[in-house]
């Protein structure tokens, strides 16, 4: 029973989005009169699944408290390899996701008149259901693949949501730029995964603890690093913190759920989830306690010179969970779950309240950054949030770049000649004010018999298929004339003769 209630808690809100999705296509939910059974259909998707989460904890405290064992549903199935579908019901999964199904819940709730009369009305509510589906998919996956997948649906509506605003062009560059980022992340995840299934036969969270017993110190190193790397990305650490400040394109409410409380911690909850592997890791539990504590005085100092309520709580929210990767690192991880579930709740209400700031403040108010009049060099660099968008171009984006010319140069000089392959080239020529192409000029045996017949379907296509039917039309015409000229010839007494005789030399 409780595993069918597991199942549905996610996918409710995953029926929900698909629901209002697929209205808002067909042209069922259009403008102000349908917000009402929109809303209403999201309310009720996420609230029933707090209500399920509900019951749920109440099952398992009467059962002791104790990890509940929830046999799996086979999925995939390859050369000795399983996947599972199967969910993990203990202290910390279901605590989180109740959390972020009473989050998810207000969040929704609190939309409904935010967003009141605006274009995208249904589109946001659709894609902030999906969320809610991931993230709880997420929360209390059995294994890393079934996590990777909500960890990946995630990801899709942050993207989605960034660019919320269709005609801002800044919002798409913000989105994509975020999107980007955040695949470095996904490629260290999807690492992990790979090597947890050659190393270990298994991604599921108990086999993944022990990993520590079952691989020697350089393959749990490395299998830990691909776990660290997604969390990182994931949780806008140093030095991959800078896209977080792009991500508040997106309306305020999604904002808050997403990089103010709950999707911003969700590399905290994975490094929670593999503490096991992590205390077997020393070197990686000081580049934790590193990073974090310079992320943390990043927030920090962003925080001071920031002048709007979005981006000081972004800042704020940085220093905090920079502090829980600190923490992690020296292997506080049952504080660090306190923290992440106390800081998501207060951070969901500042985010939500942010609208409401400027009503609320009564006189003047002085600005945070005096304190930094001392250093204008450390103002000037909080101010450029310490150059990591250049910085990252520099490093990433541009030697990427010339990595793509070169190897674009290396097929267009070696590789297609080798293979007969031409680049594609379009020479535009007009005649009596009709334009044509010309056929591709090909490289290589392979290529010159290519070009040849499609010179020849071109001709063809010129002089029978062409548009309209007129050049079927004059070839008909011509062929007929030609065949009216060959029976006058023949019906004259030379030729017949002619044909006569050349019939019997045949015949002899």
């Amino acid at each position: 029973m409780i595993e069918k209630g597991l199942l549905l808690v996610s996918l409710l809100p995953a029926m929900a989005a698909a629901w209002i999705g697929l209205a808002l296509l067909l042209g069922w939910s259009r403008g102000e009169s349908a917000e009402r059974r929109t809303a209403f259909l999201a309310s009720l998707a996420s609230g029933l699944s707090l209500l399920l989460l509900l019951g749920i904890d109440l099952q398992v405290a009467l059962h002791g408290g104790t990890p509940y064992p929830l046999p799996g549903i086979p999925w995939m199935e390859s050369v000795g390899y399983r996947v599972m579908i199967q969910f993990t019901v203990d202290r910390l999964s279901l605590s989180m996701a109740t959390l972020a199904a009473l989050l998810g819940w207000l969040t929704i709730r609190f939309s409904v008149n935010y967003l009141h009369r605006e274009v995208g009305f249904h589109r946001f509510f659709a894609l902030l259901s999906l969320f809610v589906a991931a993230l709880l998919h997420f929360l209390l996956a059995g294994n890393a693949v079934m996590a990777f997948i909500g960890w990946e649906m995630m990801g899709v509506t942050s993207y989605l949501l960034i660019g919320y605003a269709l005609e801002r062009s800044q919002a798409s560059q913000s989105a994509t730029r975020v999107m980007v980022t955040n695949r470095v992340g996904d490629a260290g995840f999807t690492v992990a995964i790979l090597l947890a299934f050659a190393w270990l036969g298994g991604s599921e969270w108990p086999v993944l603890a022990q990993a520590w017993s079952l691989l020697n110190s350089w393959q749990l190193g490395i299998l830990s690093a691909g776990f660290l790397l997604a969390a990182l990305v994931k949780s806008a650490q140093l030095p991959f913190a800078a896209w977080i400040g792009r991500a508040l394109e997106g309306p305020t409410p999604s904002s808050a759920i997403f990089y103010g409380s709950l999707m911003v911690h969700a590399g905290v909850y994975l490094l929670l989830r593999l503490q096991e592997m992590l205390r077997h890791s020393p070197f990686l539990l000081t580049l934790l306690v590193i990073l974090g504590g310079l992320t943390a005085l990043y927030g920090v100092l962003l925080g001071l010179v920031q002048t709007d309520v979005k981006n000081g709580l972004i800042a704020a929210t940085q220093t905090q969970v920079g502090l829980m990767f600190l923490a992690c690192g020296l292997g506080w991880f049952d504080w660090v779950a306190w923290h992440m579930a106390a800081h998501a709740a207060w951070r969901a209400y500042q985010w939500l309240s942010a609208p409401s700031y400027m009503h609320n403040m009564v006189g003047p108010t002085s600005p945070t950054w005096q304190g930094l009049h001392r250093f204008p060099s450390l103002y000037a660099a909080a101010l450029a949030r310490f150059w990591l968008d250049p910085l990252t171009d520099q490093l990433l984006v541009r030697p990427t770049h010339s990595l793509a010319k070169d190897l674009q140069s290396l097929d267009d000089r070696f590789i297609n000649p080798l293979l007969g392959n031409a680049p594609l080239e379009r020479q535009i020529l007009s005649h009596g004010g009709r334009v044509e192409q010309s056929s591709v000029s090909g490289i290589g045996l392979p290529g010159r018999i290519l070009q040849q017949v499609a010179e020849w379907a071109q001709w063809v296509e010129d002089r029978i298929l062409s548009v309209g039917g007129e050049g079927m039309v004059q070839t008909v015409g011509n062929l007929g004339r030609h065949l009216a000229r060959i029976d006058q010839l023949f019906s004259e007494p030379r030729y017949l003769v002619l044909m006569i005789i050349l019939t019997f030399v045949a015949i002899l």
